[in-house]
């Protein structure tokens, strides 16, 4: 049964990304701009607490066929929205966009939508860096930018004059308008020496199950040697979910097909349609929904979330690759999220 898990890591902390929130993802690649910011709105209305973005130049595979600017369906979602939480998952800061230009973005997000903005980076994938400007350094460069990169975000969010001269970026200038209220950024990370980067540069995590089940403690480490404590940083686990039965599992899969080797080589394609070909030849459809939480009932979905947040995760991120998204927030919104409420409120109790 889904309540046999403890409740102990459903208490909420004081103010910030606390402790025990669901999220919803806005697949970018997916859908057109109009219909993920109905999407947007309609998380809240579910009982939401944040929505995460895809932030791409072209989507993974190119039956996906989509790929709008997340910054814009932040800002529109955002203004249409009270409390939910906004933010990307993940932008990359280094190449299609020069780190000053994201803190400026993210500064103006800020403005409206105080105390509500959190920005993910990463460190990017071929389709949308090498694409975009033709440029694709090797992994060691592209974590020296990533680091970097925050580096500079971070003061220019200080709002004072700032003089960077660094080995990739020189910046000399001052954000005027500076966030309204801090904006914690999460790393993203996929890997061992990413989940150690995450922990000693990011305020916070953006990662999967199995790489947070696998590094966990590469990530504490990282944190540690920054003198953080690791229990007191955000970690957001995205979370594959369907609704339905396992044929809808496999329709949902064939759009989303490369993800189990999404960052074992696929990130190094430029190409959506060599992506889309590789994956289909070498990942069967099982393998790609294998653990996803499917299923009609609530009960595989409070369960896998459960277990998420039983495992230290502080967001888990509903990502499904259904159609019709609005039947998943229903369903979520009546039948997922009191469950996990009723959990909270006896772990508290």
């Amino acid at each position: 049964m889904a309540t046999q898990h403890s409740a102990r890591n459903l208490e909420n902390t004081d103010g910030g990304l606390r402790r025990g929130m669901l999220g919803f993802m806005l697949p970018h690649e997916q859908f057109p701009i109009r219909a993920l910011v109905a999407q947007g709105i309609a998380a809240e209305q579910a009982g939401f607490d944040l929505i995460a973005a895809s932030d791409h130049f072209q989507p993974w595979q190119a039956n996906e066929g989509h790929s709008t600017l997340a910054w814009l369906t932040l800002g529109s979602v955002g203004q249409q929205t009270q409390r939910i939480w906004l933010g990307p998952t993940v932008t990359c800061p280094t190449l299609r966009y020069h780190p000053a230009v994201v803190a400026e973005a993210f500064a103006s997000l800020s403005q409206l939508c105080p105390g509500r903005i959190y920005l993910g980076l990463g460190s990017g994938e071929a389709l949308n860096e090498r694409a975009a400007t033709g440029v694709w350094p090797d992994w060691e460069e592209r974590s020296e930018r990533l680091i970097e990169a925050a580096a500079i975000i971070r003061e220019l969010w200080s709002g004072r004059d700032v003089h960077y001269d660094g080995k990739y970026y020189h910046v000399n200038g001052r954000l005027y308008d500076p966030p309204a209220a801090p904006i914690p950024i999460l790393f993203a990370a996929n890997g061992k020496k990413a989940m150690r980067r995450a922990g000693r540069f990011g305020d916070g995590l953006v990662t999967d199950p199995k790489t947070w089940k696998t590094h966990k403690a590469e990530f504490e480490q990282g944190a540690r040697d920054a003198g953080k404590d690791p229990r007191a940083m955000p970690v957001l686990i995205e979370q594959y979910a369907v609704v339905g039965d396992e044929q809808a599992a496999r329709e949902a899969a064939e759009l989303w097909r490369f993800s189990p080797k999404g960052f074992l080589g696929y990130h190094n394609v430029t190409d959506p349609h060599e992506i889309q070909r590789l994956a289909e030849e070498e990942v069967p459809l099982e393998q790609v929904y294998a653990d996803w939480s499917v299923g009609p009932r609530p009960d595989a979905h409070v369960e896998s979330v459960a277990a998420l947040f039983e495992s230290g995760a502080s967001i888990v991120n509903i990502h499904t690759g259904q159609p019709d998204q609005l039947k998943v927030l229903e369903f979520y919104g009546k039948k997922v999220l009191p469950e996990l409420r009723a959990m909270r409120a006896g772990g508290s109790a």
